[in-house]
């Protein structure tokens, strides 16, 4: 039932991709491939591989498994929820406060790192990002209060 479900949504999400890259004209132009013509393919592909995950749903002979037990339930909601968390907490930390509290905080409770070593690494790795988007590829990104104090 799942099988079908995600063929379904996935097939809906390809044919909208198809429609919007005609709109944008998905052939050959003068000067090379038009707008829509790459979203056009992996709109194609992606309906194709949808209808295929779909028909080997229906043919699947036996229904009465489970989608997912409650120890792999648990599992992904330990990894959801603090990314809906974390997501959330971006527009009022700004993109690299949250990150690095999500960083230190996964270490310690998924991985078991201490404190010491979970804080350092979220730290390089964000400092490692601002370097990178915002000073390398000049990319700003959403900033929170502790960004407007250093005048960024």
């Amino acid at each position: 039932v799942m099988e079908i479900a995600v063929g379904a949504f996935l097939f809906l999400l390809g044919a909208i991709l198809i429609f919007d890259a005609n709109r944008l004209g998905f052939g050959w132009g003068d000067d090379g491939p038009r707008s829509g013509y790459f979203p056009f393919y992996i709109g194609l592909i992606l309906c194709a591989s949808s209808a295929i995950s779909v028909i080997r749903g229906v043919r699947a002979a036996s229904a009465s498994e489970s989608f997912v037990e409650t120890g792999q339930a648990k599992l992904i909601l330990a990894v959801f929820i603090p990314t809906v968390i974390y997501t959330i907490a971006i527009d009022f930390l700004g993109i690299y406060v949250a990150s690095a509290i999500f960083i230190a905080v996964f270490m310690v409770w998924q991985g078991k790192f201490t404190w010491f070593k979970s804080v350092g690494i979220s730290v390089m790795v964000v400092v490692s990002l601002w370097l990178m988007f915002e000073v390398w590829f000049k990319v700003p990104l959403p900033k929170g209060p502790l960004e407007a104090l250093f005048g960024y």
